[in-house]
């Protein structure tokens, strides 16, 4: 089995001090592209919507809002910009020269991309309760949520970037994969409203169970049946951060 030293911690450092370089660019994207979606949908669509479930159309997208931007942050980071790492600015080859081993490469640029999506999910929160005034006490946990689905998302995206034959290739992961996810996962619009083929096949996407803890936690409508949510993340996780230390390496080393 592959494992991940202490070390990953140094790259996930490397990142973080060129983020912090580059942040006004880095930032500015995940902070106002959410502000508009939740003033035209919330606002604008949402004055012809009646409340869904006791809650405002606007209320109700903003838990959807918050895992979706999570998942295109972190997936983001661990397609093009770290195939640009890898392909174009050699940074990989240049680490893995130091102590340090392929597998802490890949597992600090997926902490960092669980980083990213915290950061994220934060920055939406704060703009949201501008907007909603009233979230759960149980809100508070979503950026661990956040964590998790960044782990989950940077781990999938660095399988994808394992086998991608070349940058262009992102094309077909985004417009087949996510976007699909950000229809079709509940975030704006109840997946009971779907029929039911689609709803099955709802449950199975990723961002799915992020969309129904946030919602709950933001709600504070807590169930039972969230816990199965929640191992069905850990359960992404442990398979798909497993494998792409695996696909990784074999690329790299050949």
């Amino acid at each position: 089995m592959p494992r991940v030293s202490y070390r990953s911690f140094r790259v996930w450092q490397r990142n973080r001090d060129v983020f912090f370089r580059l942040w006004k660019a880095e930032l500015a994207p995940y902070l106002i592209e959410p502000i508009f979606i939740l003033a035209a949908m919330g606002f604008g669509l949402g004055a012809y919507i009646g409340l869904i479930g006791g809650q405002t159309y606007l209320q109700f997208i903003v838990p959807g809002i918050v895992a979706s931007y999570a998942m295109f942050t972190a997936t983001f980071e661990c397609t093009y910009g770290s195939y640009v790492r890898m392909e174009h600015q050699k940074t990989y080859d240049a680490i893995i020269a130091t102590p340090v081993n392929i597998e802490d490469v890949i597992g600090g640029e997926i902490f960092w991309a669980a980083t990213r999506s915290l950061l994220t999910a934060c920055i939406i929160l704060l703009v949201a309760f501008a907007f909603v005034h009233t979230l759960s006490p149980f809100a508070v946990l979503i950026p661990i949520v956040t964590v998790l689905e960044g782990l989950m998302f940077g781990s999938l995206a660095m399988v994808f970037t394992s086998i991608t034959p070349s940058i262009t290739a992102y094309n077909y992961y985004f417009t087949l994969f996510l976007t699909p996810m950000f229809f079709f996962s509940g975030v704006f619009f109840p997946l009971v409203s779907m029929p039911v083929v689609v709803q099955r096949l709802a449950w199975f996407l990723p961002l799915t169970p992020v969309v129904t803890l946030d919602r709950a936690l933001i709600s504070g409508e807590l169930t039972p049946g969230l816990l199965a949510e929640l191992g069905f993340i850990l359960g992404l996780i442990v398979v798909l951060f497993t494998t792409s230390l695996i696909t990784m390496r074999r690329r790299l080393i050949k």
